[in-house]
């Protein structure tokens, strides 16, 4: 019997990426979990992909730190081998307002994970999955966002920009590895039922958002990682550059 496939799923402790994480795992994924802070929770996604039959461990890091992506990447080569996935999913938005009234501080820190770092990470993936490098090829699924479309205004612009990142650095990474059989694509979600919206102090935003999108509803992180499952397989072999849309038509 072939080894597990393994994947490194950054930001894996919550929301979207421990949803991606425990399908992974039930899909036949070993899965490296990505965390910065709250190890209790990154313990509890792993928990689950064990009971999936997966092999799961922690690798605790800030992916907006240089040193920090480097370490989690190196220890993850030590500890359980060369990756043959990356889900790029650590980000985040900053608390809302308006952008006249934002924390420069605040913004430079979500560039730092969301843009930088994302851009950080995909280079490491990329120096273990193409050959030029002793790997055999790969696929790397990207988080964007429908605020790239939408703009967030008096929420958050910012994100929304760096989102927009993420768009170009998927098409550009895509057609720059191609050749070396690494495929590149990204999710766009909509209004996903995550914490995220609390941690901007969106709070009760699902509720008042939701029956505006045109499936009447928010999305579950669940239906994401379906999608994040499904550009990671061979049954999307021929699928790179492409960033899908999970906004239930929003």
């Amino acid at each position: 019997m072939s080894p597990r496939p393994l994947v490194l799923v950054t930001g894996g402790s919550r929301g979207i990426g421990a949803a991606t994480a425990r399908l992974a795992a039930a899909r036949g994924y070993d899965v490296a979990i990505n965390y910065a802070g709250n190890r209790a929770a990154a313990e509890a996604t792993a928990e689950a992909c064990r009971a999936a039959g997966a092999r799961a461990e922690l690798f605790q890091g800030d992916m907006a730190l240089d040193a920090d992506i480097a370490r989690v990447f190196r220890e993850v080569d030590e500890r359980m081998g060369r990756i043959d996935a990356l889900v790029n999913n650590a980000g985040i938005t900053g608390l809302a307002s308006r952008l006249d009234e934002a924390d420069p501080a605040e913004i430079r820190r979500v560039v730092d994970i969301n843009v930088t770092g994302a851009i950080l990470v995909a280079r490491e993936a990329v120096r273990r999955m193409a050959p030029r490098h002793g790997g055999t090829g790969g696929s790397i699924v990207n988080l964007s966002s429908a605020a790239v479309r939408l703009g967030a205004p008096d929420t958050y612009v910012w994100y929304a920009a760096s989102k927009g990142a993420i768009d170009s650095l998927t098409i550009g990474l895509a057609r720059e590895v191609g050749v070396d059989g690494v495929r590149v694509n990204a999710v766009a979600p909509g209004l996903i039922e995550t914490d995220i919206h609390d941690s901007a102090g969106l709070f009760g935003r699902l509720a008042q958002h939701g029956p505006s999108v045109p499936l009447k509803r928010s999305g579950s992180a669940e239906e994401v990682a379906k999608v994040i499952l499904f550009l990671l397989s061979e049954e999307a072999s021929y699928v790179t550059g492409a960033i899908y849309d999970v906004t239930g038509g929003r």
